[in-house]
């Protein structure tokens, strides 16, 4: 049998195979050659504005390592005398642009320019800092831009418009006046912006952060008269370790509970228990609607305030059809509201969440009660984080601890909202007449798990077939819509803004895109480990319906959003 020939190129000395990279910085970096960049990422469209990444070829030439394919005999040399000083020139004249007032930038210890600048020893800059004052543009709750720190990398454009669909922000004017700008420089909260924060996340300066509420919370946590509740969505547990020195992905739920109760928060829950609220009524609005067929099919979810804003905005001939219930969030806000009604004390009420959308969501004029927030504040995975380190508390080394009753309960099902197909597959694990652990996990492997943009799927509901997408990002979500409008036929579609699902939320500290997947096992681990797999044998749920819901099961749990004209 012949010996297939293999294409190699060289850099810096070792011979490197190629096998389908799409360009050289993808082979260099299979060798352990961190290239530094601005403009790359790898679910981006290649840019190739920040020439961080030039290589010089055999030739003497200068090649962009992110936008040259690979070839076979190329030979190429990555750490220069020449390209270090190039590469110190570009950030000399990026800082020399740039406010430096590190210490009081939101990114700082997160900024892809000053890991930079101290990786090439850029202890000294030539020129002059023509750096202009700060200009904050703050109408978003989500977000926070400073034009004025931006690099013109690009990055937030392309995720806007490439992954996001949503185009709220583009490059604007040309040369040395060129900027990031809304159209016509107006307010971001004027635009259609869905507040998705993925634009922060991979912004590498902190030209765009997420929008931050600590100090609220701080004097909330500091009044001795006001009591202080506070949930947390499943998708941080996995998120928040990393920050602190554990293993990428580990769950670390139990740390959490026993931060926050150092931090001073009185009551803590998982927002997993409303979570199988969500999953009881959800299921049962999917089965009316298949009773009646007609246009009330498909059924869309609600739980990701990003994406009921982008259909509000963008489909609005859809809103009908997405799910009347409350996002999770909400349906525990409201709940711990009616039970605060009965206390003397002043009640301040405060959702970690791995989305900036929540906080856009929790001030939504359909969550007011007397124009009272059921969520006065809404922290990031990354806002408590900074919370627990200012206050000193060794993170790794706390004892972990349980959430407080009697709200305390909650199932796998709950847990597993936090990553792209968990909603579907616990309303699944509801409506399936066979409850055996066969069948469970029989239904882990109808196509809804994995972290691909767009999963479908047929299975069995009774008698009926129902057809089911599961799609996250924007983008995909918006292809899906397309193909629904031209006849394809689904009957429920769950649609999660950020590529993953909250998982990858853009209020969770930013991972490489193939760190990802880590965060999903850590919620499904968890959801191996729950006693309880599915949300209607939850024995709390029983005792809310007849409770603190009776009679008023549509008013607490349910809204119903309307149309909105895009900008």
């Amino acid at each position: 049998m012949p010996i297939m020939k293999k294409d190699i190129m060289t850099v810096d000395g070792i011979p490197v195979e190629i096998n389908g990279e799409k360009n050289i910085l993808e082979v260099i970096r299979k060798i352990g050659i961190k290239m530094p960049t601005f403009c790359y990422h790898g679910d981006l469209s290649i840019y190739g504005a920040c020439r961080m990444c030039m290589v010089e070829n055999q030739h003497g030439g200068l090649d962009a390592a992110c936008s040259t394919p690979p070839k076979a005999g190329m030979v190429i040399r990555t750490n220069t005398e020449r390209l270090r000083k190039y590469r110190k020139m570009i950030l000399e004249l990026l800082l020399a642009n740039h406010c430096r007032d590190c210490t009081t930038c939101d990114n700082n210890g997160a900024c892809k320019l000053q890991a930079l600048a101290i990786r090439f020893d850029i202890n000294d800059v030539r020129f002059p800092n023509t750096a202009a004052e700060p200009l904050i543009e703050n109408s978003s709750v989500s977000i926070l831009r400073d034009q004025h720190k931006c690099i013109l990398c690009g990055d937030c454009v392309r995720m806007c418009n490439e992954v996001q669909n949503v185009g709220a922000i583009d490059f604007a004017h040309r040369g040395s006046k060129m900027t990031i700008s809304t159209a016509f420089n107006i307010p971001l909260a004027e635009t259609n912006c869905v507040g998705c924060g993925q634009c922060a996340a991979v912004c590498p300066t902190g030209a765009l952060v997420v929008k931050n509420d600590i100090s609220k919370v701080w004097k909330a946590l500091d009044d001795r008269e006001t009591k202080v509740t506070v949930q947390v969505a499943p998708a941080v547990r996995v998120a928040i370790g990393k920050e602190f020195g554990l293993e990428s992905g580990a769950s670390a739920m139990g740390k959490i509970v026993a931060a926050l109760r150092r931090l001073g928060f009185d009551e803590v829950y998982d927002t997993s228990t409303s979570a199988d609220l969500t999953v009881l009524e959800e299921s049962n609005e999917l089965v009316n609607r298949l009773a009646k067929g007609g246009n009330t099919i498909p059924l869309f979810s609600s739980c990701c305030p990003a994406w009921v804003r982008f259909c509000e905005t963008k489909y609005p001939e859809l809103v009908e059809h997405v799910s009347t219930c409350k996002s999770p969030m909400q349906m525990f806000s409201a709940i711990l509201r009616e039970n605060a009604k009965n206390s003397n004390r002043k009640h301040v009420h405060v959702a970690v969440m791995p989305c900036t959308a929540k906080k856009f969501e929790a001030v939504r004029d359909e969550f007011k009660v007397d124009g009272k927030q059921d969520v006065d504040y809404v922290l990031t995975t990354q806002e408590l984080v900074r919370m627990i380190k200012e206050s000193g508390i060794v993170f790794r080394d706390i004892e972990p601890e349980a959430v407080d009753m009697p709200y305390g309960t909650f199932t796998g099902a709950g847990v597993i909202f936090g990553v792209t197909g968990g909603v579907t597959e616990a309303v699944l694990r509801r409506l399936a007449s066979d409850k055996s652990g066969s069948a469970l996990r029989t239904i882990a492997y109808t196509g809804v798990r994995g972290l691909e943009g767009v999963k479908e799927t047929t299975i069995m509901v009774g008698d009926a077939e129902v057809r089911i997408a599961v799609v996250s990002g924007l983008k995909n979500a918006s292809d899906l819509i397309e193909r629904i409008k031209a006849g394809e036929h689904f009957d429920f579609v769950e649609v999660m803004a950020c590529p993953g699902g909250c998982i990858n939320g853009g209020g969770q500290p930013y991972v490489p895109s193939n760190e990802i997947g880590k965060r999903s096992a850590g919620l499904y681990n968890d959801d191996k480990l729950s006693t309880i797999k599915r949300s209607e044998e939850n024995p709390l749920m029983m005792s809310l319906y007849n409770g603190v819901l009776k009679g008023r099961v549509h008013e607490m749990l349910h809204v119903h959003y309307h149309a909105k004209e895009e900008n």
